[in-house]
């Protein structure tokens, strides 16, 4: 089966950057907005999606459906899916995109597949189309070689065979390492502005770490207004750890810290209008007053103070 129509839930910040580039690639891209934010509704028209009024609409015209959310909502979408396939009697391609655990994705294949879908485990690594490198879609199931035709279109492909899981595994595990190490970065910098350790651990963090405090200074203020999508995903990770019998408390601590970044005034910004020029220690002292319950003053503190950002 060739695909050439192509359904994305949901079309945010990945959605509809990945649906963009496929369209330029000569996809045709379809999403339903019932339910969505305004904000969700403005990038799907400003990417071109074709605008489905229901689902079950959506369903029928649809080859391929690619599920992209906050995991939290991975589930209760395809209890959705689910019920669109049941009621319109199609066997529509569904690839669960999500950063969810193997154990999950097995799961959401059974409600698929109880309701005549074709599930592909599926995940993403990378950052949107557009912004450099293009992401890697991971894929694996019976039905995962579909997919390679929008391989080298905007995204890379790379299947993994025929196991549910696997497509899934590989992003818990990468990501355990990239986002989870932002949280211990946000975890040690906070500890050490409620110690008034800020300045002298910055100093020695520039003297002997200096790429790290470099990465940490361009990437750590961006955390905020995406933390509340990585709660769910550090939960998961930790449910994939502890079914292959390593101990979860990592990534648990790593969803408080994202929790703790949600808390902040800073979380309320969208990816498009994160202010560029935040500070490290803006952030840190944001995340540090939700501690102690002070109100954040939009000024830097003695992390700035020893040489700035």
């Amino acid at each position: 089966m060739t695909v050439k129509k192509i359904a994305i839930l949901s079309p945010g910040d990945m959605g509809h950057a990945v649906g963009q580039a496929l369209s330029e690639h000569g996809f045709e891209l379809l999403t339903c907005l019932a339910g969505r934010s305004d904000r969700t509704g403005a990038l799907a028209r400003d990417a071109g999606f074709r605008i489905s009024e229901t689902l079950n609409e959506l369903m029928v015209e649809a080859d391929l459906l690619l599920s992209i959310l906050v995991p939290a909502n991975a589930e209760t979408v395809a209890q959705e899916i689910a019920q669109s396939l049941r009621e319109t009697g199609e066997s529509t391609l569904i690839a669960d995109c999500n950063a969810i655990s193997p154990i999950r994705s097995e799961y959401i294949s059974h409600i698929i597949e109880s309701a005549g879908g074709r599930y592909i485990d599926a995940s993403i690594i990378g950052h949107p189309p557009g912004r450099g490198v293009p992401p890697r879609f991971y894929v694996s199931g019976q039905y995962a070689d579909a997919m390679l035709d929008l391989d080298g279109k905007g995204i890379a492909v790379k299947a993994l065979g025929g196991d549910i899981g696997r497509a899934s595994g590989i992003k818990m595990c990468y990501a355990a390492l990239t986002k989870g190490t932002s949280t211990l970065q946000v975890a040690l910098l906070t500890v050490a502005e409620s110690l008034g350790l800020s300045a002298e651990l910055r100093a020695e963090l520039a003297y002997s770490q200096k790429s790290v405090l470099e990465n940490m200074e361009s990437g750590i203020p961006r955390l905020p207004p995406n933390a509340h999508r990585w709660v769910g995903e550090m939960e998961e990770i930790a449910t994939t750890f502890a079914a292959e019998g390593v101990t979860p408390h990592f990534h648990l601590g790593a969803a408080s810290i994202y929790r703790l970044l949600e808390q902040t005034p800073y979380a309320a910004e969208s990816p498009e209008n994160i202010d560029p020029n935040r500070t490290l220690a803006q952030t840190i002292t944001a995340a540090a007053a939700q501690l102690s319950g002070e109100t954040v003053e939009d000024t830097d503190d003695e992390l700035e103070s020893n040489g700035g950002n």
